[in-house]
């Protein structure tokens, strides 16, 4: 890794956690600076402001866990459950995202400048749906939606508890197989016809 890359690198992680813990308003640029081992003009020659500098910070970890957990709609189940195991390993993750939601974009679509990766999911979503292995009466947005949503249940913006590390593993297996389960019978085409005819 060069030196440049090593200090943008450097930035980003300092902004992570400065981000994370206080938000987008709450945050200093001093603190990330001086955390960094970066001067305040580097930082600015590197980002361009705190602003652009959250921006790199949030993209930076939703490109993350996207390389992490690659995208499979013929497995909506296990994919729910990685997506799980990512945001326990990651949750700066959701922490950016509730910042984000509550500072920046209230309502409507999150991701603008990556809807290319969601597009890309969409796609695959309709083609399962064409195949009949994901329910052909949801709207593919609503699919990924509620796909998403549940596999965030126990994630760090959840509304009743909060997944942790020091859980005991049986606790993150029968939420896991609760989740899974949810996602097969609930999105998944064959099972919810299976219920239906039962």
């Amino acid at each position: 890794m060069t030196s440049a890359n090593e200090t943008r690198s450097r930035i980003l992680a300092a902004a992570t956690a400065e981000f994370a813990a206080r938000g987008i308003a709450g945050a200093r640029v001093d603190r990330i600076a001086a955390s960094s081992g970066a001067s305040k003009p580097m930082l600015y020659a590197y980002f361009g402001g705190k602003e652009q500098l959250f921006e790199a910070v949030f993209t930076d970890h939703v490109i993350a866990n996207s390389d992490r957990v690659p995208f499979t709609a013929d497995d909506l189940p296990g994919y729910a459950v990685r997506l799980y195991d990512d945001y326990l390993a990651d949750p700066d993750l959701l922490r950016l995202i509730a910042w984000k939601r509550l500072e920046r974009v209230p309502e409507g679509y999150l991701y603008v400048g990556l809807e290319g990766n969601d597009e890309e999911h969409l796609r695959d979503i309709v083609v399962q749906q064409q195949n009949g292995s994901i329910r052909s009466d949801l709207d593919p947005r609503d699919v990924w939606s509620l796909l998403i949503s549940l596999s965030s249940t126990w994630a760090q913006a959840a509304v009743t508890e909060v997944a942790g590390t020091t859980d005991p593993e049986a606790v993150h297996e029968r939420r896991k197989t609760a989740l899974a389960e949810t996602v097969r019978t609930g999105l998944c085409a064959a099972t919810a016809a299976t219920a239906v005819t039962a």
